[in-house]
Order: C-alpha cells, then sequence, then structure tokens
C-alpha cells in the first residue's frame, strides 16, 4: 500500500477522477512535449461521458493556457479503453500536422494517474506486503498490542502526522466555509445550497434527531464547497469527501474530542480507504458510487468507533459495516454534475457512519462477513453493474433530467 498522502489529497472539486487527475495528466504531457504547436486531447469512456458536468476540459485547457498552450478537446464517450473506463489520450503535434508524442493516462480515483507503458512503482509502496490485508494486520496489531493508528505511524513515521494535520486544517476549512456559503451552486441544475440553513435549523433540534441533523449539515458543507470547486481533501474521493470530515467535525465540537485524537482517527480512516484502494477500487467509473461514498462512509465508521473507545475489532466492524451496506450502490450523477445525488449522499453517508459506529460498540466486535471479503464482494459487484450505472450518466437517476 501506498502511503496516506496518496488518498488524502488536497485539491480542488468537483471530482477527483475528473478534474484532479486529468489535470496532473495534463501537466505531466506538457512537460513531457513542451516544443509542439499544438495539442489534442482524446477523452474516453466515463471521462468523456460525464467531463464537461466534471469540468474536464476546463481543468486541462486552464493548465494548457497556464503554460501559454492552445488544446483542442475530443469526446469519445461510446469508446473505451481496456485498463480502466477513465481514459486520456494526450498528442503533441508540429506546425505541419505531424505527430511529435502521444501519451494515454488512466485516472484511476481518488486524483491518482496511471501512464500507460510505465510499471508501477513498488517504491510507492511503503507498507510490507505482508499486510495487505485487514485480517493480517489485524492479526499484527492484537499480537503487538498495536492500535490501528499505532500501525500506520510503524510504517509512515510520526512526520505523516504533520501532513494530516494539514489534511485536518482543509476539511476543517471547508466545514466553515460551507456553513457560511449560500446561493445556487454552478453548472445549470440550479441547486440551491442547504448546509447553513439546515445547520441553522439543526440547532433548534434536541436529542439524537439534533445531533444527527448537525453532522447531516456539516457533511452537507463540505460536498457543496467541492461542487463550487471550492478547496477540498479526497476523502477517498472528491465525490464523497463530505462524509468523514462531516463526522469528525461534529465530534470534535459536540464531543469536545482533541486535535490529537482526530488525527489519529484521520490515520485509521485513511488505513481502512489505503486497503480498498489496494484490495478494490475507490473509482465511480469502475465500481460505481459504493466505491466512493460506500469506502468514505467505511472509512468515518470506523474513525468514529475509534474517537468513542471502540476496539480494534469493533472498528473493523463498523468499516465492514459501511462498505456492506453500500453494495450495488450506482454512480449515475444529473447532467455529469456532481450535485445529485452525490451531495445529499455524502449527508446521509455520515448520518449512517454514526449508525454503523453505535452498532458496532453495542457489540464486542465479533461478526460472520470480514471487511475483507466485503471488499471483494464490492469489487465482483461493480464489475457486474452495467456501464450506465457507472459515472456515465446514461442511466438510472441521471435520465431523469436528460
Amino acid at each position: 500500500m501506498e502511503s496516506l498522502r496518496e488518498l488524502y489529497r488536497i485539491g480542488y472539486g468537483p471530482s477527483s477522477s475528473h478534474t484532479m487527475g486529468p489535470r496532473f495528466a495534463t501537466q505531466h504531457f506538457l512537460a513531457l512535449c513542451p516544443s509542439a504547436d499544438r495539442y489534442e486531447a482524446c477523452l474516453y469512456g466515463s471521462l468523456a461521458a460525464t467531463g464537461k458536468g466534471h469540468l474536464t476540459d476546463k481543468a486541462i485547457r486552464t493548465l494548457c493556457e497556464e503554460y501559454g498552450k492552445q488544446v483542442e478537446i475530443t469526446w469519445y464517450p461510446d469508446e473505451e479503453k481496456p485498463f480502466h473506463p477513465n481514459a486520456l489520450t494526450f498528442f503533441g503535434y508540429d506546425s505541419e500536422g505531424n505527430i511529435l508524442a502521444q501519451q494515454t493516462y488512466y485516472s484511476v480515483g481518488g486524483g491518482r494517474v496511471v501512464i500507460e507503458g510505465e510499471i508501477e512503482d513498488d517504491k510507492k509502496n511503503i507498507y510490507p506486503k505482508e499486510y495487505g490485508t485487514m485480517a493480517k494486520i489485524l492479526e499484527y496489531c492484537s499480537t503487538e498490542g498495536l492500535q490501528l493508528w499505532e500501525f500506520v505511524l510503524q510504517f509512515e513515521g510520526n512526520g505523516i502526522l504533520d501532513y494530516i494535520a494539514e489534511v485536518w486544517d482543509v476539511m476543517s476549512q471547508a466545514v466553515e466555509a460551507g456553513i457560511n456559503a449560500e446561493g445556487v451552486l454552478p453548472g445549470g441544475l440550479k441547486l440551491a445550497r442547504k448546509a447553513s440553513q439546515y445547520n441553522s435549523k439543526a440547532g433548534e433540534f434536541t436529542g439524537p434527531l439534533g445531533n444527527t441533523a448537525i453532522a447531516i449539515s456539516y457533511a452537507l458543507a463540505v460536498s457543496e464547497e467541492n461542487a463550487g470547486g471550492g478547496k477540498i481533501v479526497t476523502a477517498p474521493t472528491c465525490g464523497s469527501c463530505g462524509v468523514l470530515p462531516g463526522v469528525l467535525y461534529y465530534l470534535a465540537k459536540h464531543y469536545k474530542v482533541s486535535k490529537v485524537k482526530i488525527l489519529r482517527a484521520l490515520l485509521t480512516a485513511g488505513l481502512i480507504g489505503n486497503l480498498v484502494k489496494t484490495n478494490g477500487s475507490i473509482s465511480g467509473a469502475e465500481v460505481g458510487c459504493q466505491g466512493e461514498v460506500g469506502v468514505a462512509c467505511a472509512m468515518a465508521s470506523g474513525a468514529a468507533a475509534q474517537l468513542l473507545g471502540g476496539t480494534i475489532h469493533q472498528i473493523e466492524y463498523a468499516a465492514e459495516m459501511g462498505l456492506e451496506h453500500h453494495l450495488g450502490l450506482t454512480c449515475d450523477p444529473m447532467r455529469g454534475l456532481v450535485q445529485i445525488p452525490c451531495i445529499e449522499r455524502n449527508a446521509l453517508g455520515a448520518m449512517r457512519s454514526i449508525d454503523h459506529c453505535t452498532f458496532a460498540l453495542l457489540g464486542d466486535g465479533r461478526h460472520k462477513v470480514s471487511f475483507d471479503s466485503v471488499v471483494e464482494v464490492m469489487m465482483e459487484t461493480g464489475q457486474a453493474l452495467p456501464s450506465l450505472y457507472r459515472e456515465t450518466s446514461k442511466g438510472g437517476l441521471a435520465k431523469v433530467l436528460s
């Protein structure tokens, strides 16, 4: 597994796979072929089908303009490359139209890009391969008397805490910015922001209803910031970036949880997300929204269980439920925008995370279906989903406003 720095990426919305990834690919190709007179970017599969709604073309053009370059973008929504549905091929031409260079990139989720033809760099994997599953990590931690966050520090080093502190600062700022923002989100759906209003109303509620409502408003705030192109952290993606900060901000503010403990919870949540990223997928274009909001819910469920005193086995159980109860969730954004149903799913994902945490803490952590098994089933389910339910906006809820 790679460092949590590769999972928690700080950047701007609305999409890690459709905005962050293509921006990195553009930057790489401009460095690879700086002398071309003309550039062409060919988008394939999901990257083409929902690219305009996700501002893919804007991300590519804006970066090219920063380098003083012009780029032509062509769209192939019905054509997929074999490695991954999110594919982008760049061409660089001379003044006579001859190809100087070409390169294909795959945006595989969470802002990560795989360059075709390049061997994956094992040096990026800082965790030993023998600890590549939750079962092996739990066994090791039980033997050594470690918490999951301590396992992370053992291989990442204490230096990761400085980065995680920055991650938490950006998450907190996104909550606060979203709570104070009002107006209509860009993109054409004319969807009004709700976080500010919901937060105000939540303060009037009491008991469990009020607590849940407050957490929902925090998750909404971050997700709306993402939809508006604001600064967020992939957790594990842009489209699911509201769940984890919504839950952690709620626990930090209303249960007076210290920052030190929040940072430790982020390490545990990152480990959970990293395991899915390594053994499954966090790409909506590959496995549907179960790989985005489902994984985010697993991360937040496990983090909450840790903060409320759960054992490593109760944490695993909470995370397992986060995945299990999102199995089969489709990715069908209306008009390709990260707004409907994405924003509400983040809010309800935060609420469900708290419920999963509660359920896990009621027991002793023993259960029948393991976290690792659900990751396998998630991949199987995602690959069985027709492409129209995997971030192409060709089916499901996306057809309601087609």
